[in-house]
């Protein structure tokens, strides 16, 4: 059996030889820190044994999926130490995560933080015991005589085609369905936490029981596992969740509902100001505006295919068993706009033919999804749809992404992102319209694409829309949850189920091109994720309050006064401190509150017509003329000054 490595070398050993052997006769320091391997592209445990030629790529911590192995043992760990515990608890499933692991249980009495010191205390015992980890498989009928008192995993293994055989993995007085891959011992863990303790429906539906989900995280030394644990404390003080309640730009109530965040003034204003800087952008490069209905019956959905493929995330309203007419609010706008073009007749010369709109949408999302401005059931996104010959598509798409660009740059977070080729998968058809050819295609268009401009992307298998694929637009939130925050897609599918059409040069009727794009993504979530990279102090260009006045004493309250009004002619966003305040205080609160410039005034500025200006990045600035001032605020904004 030839073994291929890692850089091309190849190594001869017999048929069943352990990838941890075959690690071992590379070297001891490589079979020590080796976690789990790729064995033609496919990770296994170490203990697996290839049977013929391949290629193997020896994973340590140091890559995802060693972490993942890492953590996905750890979440079993946790697993044992709770059936020890509490022995009638019932499993659930228990994966690795970005930065940690969960596990699902449902509890006879519930188990709070209270509990984790117990808790960990045992998982320390379980890793002390070095227990082996080993894989086994049974066929469907032994698989679910094993496990006929865990409910949850009877389930899973109904779900499972029949004549599958289905892998376990055992570990000292332990059993659990996985499929892998896994250490190759419990004593490979080192250092583990646990953090959080949260209501979880199995399987992510509101209307199957609420289950107990523990999250934790591990690593492999205990002073990796502290920075992490002090990053993470330094992270919740930047949390969007904290400072966007604490200043004042949102709050939520439990009458309105989870996902339905009431924007107060300063967070309506940040978004007033987005929206505004990006339609009037989007208009410079030729986008024309829209604005089309929040609801619609649901034959315009049936078009689409997103009452096929979408519907479990809509807000259906009525029931077609009973009402004549049944309406649903728009999950996102792409039906509506398609009415623009289908107004007229369109000709080859017509395109591209681009249309925006800043669009309210409504979905769906699971109750333990929510989170404060990142994941909501209404938000507001700037999205477009645009139409094209397919000779302009690389150049459209292209322009697209330079406006995604210019934007993340703007506010700051261009540094922060990543790209992901969101792609179908052919192994669940189901979830698609279109058929393999026409996938194989549009992915092949859109591959070109994303290779002509030099975009450095992960793939995403299973990610794309049910319409087309797309180049998602990814950035981590301040805990390095990811989340998708502008798409650029390609679809050429829904121009044809929705009749539209131009004329061609030779005089044929032929379908464009769809190119479905945000341009700043979700407005609520982009708030979400500059409230935490600036911990709540954002550039002047953004802030609600660019300038505080703040009079010295009420002697000086009507020249304040006389200067904020002339602050506000000039377009700048100001307020006037007229508490019966020391002027310290104020400062103190101006600060507090993050405003980025402080005016002071009193009777030398009243006297000599200035203000005596303060800025929260570099302390007193001294005395100016108004007219001075204004034209640094002025320059700030039309620079976007970060």
């Amino acid at each position: 059996m030839i073994i291929t490595l890692k850089g091309g070398d190849k190594k001869e050993f017999a048929n069943g030889t352990t990838l941890l052997d075959i690690a071992k006769s590379i070297s001891e320091g490589l079979a020590r820190n080796v976690l789990v391997a790729e064995v033609d592209g496919e990770v296994k445990d170490l203990g697996f044994a290839p049977e013929k030629d391949c290629e193997v790529n020896f994973l340590t911590w140091d890559s995802e999926d060693g972490k993942k192995a890492y953590r996905h043992t750890t979440s079993h760990v946790l697993a044992q130490a709770i059936k020890r515990l509490y022995p009638n608890a019932k499993l659930a499933i228990g994966p690795a995560i970005d930065d940690g692991f969960y596990y699902d249980f449902d509890f006879e009495t519930p188990v709070t933080i209270a509990d984790f010191d117990k808790i960990e205390e045992e998982i320390k015992k379980i890793i002390k015991e070095d227990l082996p980890v080993e894989r086994f498989e049974l066929p469907k009928n032994e698989a679910l005589e094993l496990m006929k008192d865990e409910p949850y995993k009877v389930e899973l293994i109904n779900d499972l085609p029949e004549g599958e055989i289905i892998s376990f993995y055992k570990q000292g007085d332990f059993t659990d369905l996985c499929a892998g891959p896994h250490l190759l011992s419990t004593g490979k863990i080192k250092a583990v936490k646990l953090q959080s303790a949260t209501g979880a429906y199995w399987r992510g539906d509101e209307h199957n029981k609420m289950l107990t989900r523990i999250y934790g995280t591990s690593f492999p030394k205990k002073s990796e596992l502290d920075a992490y644990l002090e990053m993470l404390e330094e992270a919740r003080k930047r949390d969007h969740n904290k400072i966007g309640r604490e200043l004042g730009y949102f709050t939520t109530v439990e009458s309105v509902g989870q996902g339905l965040p009431i924007l107060l003034p300063k967070g309506a204003k940040v978004i007033q100001t987005l929206q505004r800087y990006v339609e009037d952008f989007e208009a410079s490069r030729g986008w024309l505006l829209t604005k089309t209905p929040y609801v619609a019956k649901s034959d315009i959905y049936k078009i689409s295919g997103h009452w096929d493929h979408y519907l479990d995330s809509m807000f259906v309203l009525g029931d077609e068993a009973k009402d004549k007419e049944v309406f649903a609010l728009r999950p996102m706008t792409c039906p509506f706009q398609y009415q623009a073009y289908l107004s007229e007749m369109r000709s080859y010369r017509d395109l591209p033919l681009r249309y925006n709109e800043t669009s309210t949408l409504f979905r769906k999302e699971a109750s333990g999804e929510m989170h404060g401005l990142i994941r909501l059931r209404q938000f507001t996104i700037s999205e477009g749809h645009l139409m094209c010959r397919p000779d302009q598509l690389e150049e459209e798409f292209k322009s697209c992404l330079e406006v995604a660009i210019h934007m993340l740059k703007a506010v700051g977070l261009y540094e922060d992102v990543s790209y992901r080729f969101s792609q179908w998968d052919p192994k669940d058809t189901e979830k698609y319209i279109g058929s393999a050819e026409d996938w194989d295609e549009a992915q092949g268009s859109m591959q070109r694409i994303l290779d002509n401009l030099g975009i450095d992307y992960k793939i995403g298998v299973g990610e794309a829309a049910f319409y087309g694929p797309k180049l998602d637009i990814q950035i981590k939130n301040v805990f390095g949850k990811e989340d998708t925050l502008i798409t650029i897609q390609i679809d050429q599918f829904l121009a044809e189920k929705f009749g539209m059409e131009y004329v061609d040069a030779d005089g044929t009727k032929k379908n464009p091109y769809i190119i479905h794009r945000t341009s700043i993504g979700c407005y609520e979530r982009t708030l979400a994720l500059i409230l935490e990279k600036y911990a709540g102090a954002l550039p002047t260009w953004i802030a609600p309050t660019q300038v505080k006045v703040i009079p010295v004493s009420d002697n000086y309250l009507a020249y304040a006064k006389a200067v904020n009004d002339i602050f506000a002619a000039a377009g700048i966003r100001t307020e006037i401190d007229t508490r019966a305040e020391k002027v310290g205080y104020k400062i103190r609160g101006a600060q507090l509150e993050k405003v980025p410039y402080m005016v002071i005034v009193g009777e030398k500025e009243q006297e000599e017509r200035t203000v005596s200006v303060r800025s929260r990045r570099d302390g007193e600035k001294g005395a100016m003329k108004v007219e001075e001032f204004i034209g640094i605020i002025h320059d700030e904004v039309v620079n976007k000054t970060l």
